[in-house]
């Protein structure tokens, strides 16, 4: 099955495209855990090669509680992207309430060294509806 990614930005050539399903499986809605799997597809449509350095996220729950989250790389890579080339990742956000949304950038450095910042497109996160 292939993969609908729903959400996109592109900044100076690199392209961040985001597809986020809710996981039942992972949820325990009375104990107030939610779970989303997001997968990313990072593209480099730029004329240069460029490294991802690190990752700036900011995750809002339903409660307007904000949390943000540094690092370096993502799920442990650095990945090195020629001209042309993407570069793929799955990751997770629990939530303690049914909905919410994440947001953030990348950093990347260019062959000369110098660094610039890729937005990563907002996304919500929402549970399905449950009967309760």
């Amino acid at each position: 099955m292939k993969e609908l990614f729903q959400h996109a930005a592109t900044t100076d050539g690199i392209t961040v495209r985001v597809a986020v399903n809710f996981l039942p499986e992972q949820s325990q809605p009375d104990a107030d855990k939610w779970f989303w799997v997001y997968h990313i597809r990072i593209e480099n449509g730029s004329h240069e090669k460029v490294q991802l350095k690190t990752r700036h996220w900011r995750i809002t729950d339903a409660r307007g509680m904000v949390a943000h989250v540094d690092g370096e790389g993502v799920v442990g890579e650095q990945p090195l992207l020629a001209p042309g080339a993407s570069h793929d990742y799955v990751s997770g956000c629990p939530l303690e309430t049914p909905y919410g949304s994440m947001e953030g950038f990348y950093t990347f450095v260019r062959e000369d060294g110098s660094p610039f910042e890729v937005r990563i497109p907002f996304f919500p996160l929402a549970a399905p509806a449950t009967a309760g």
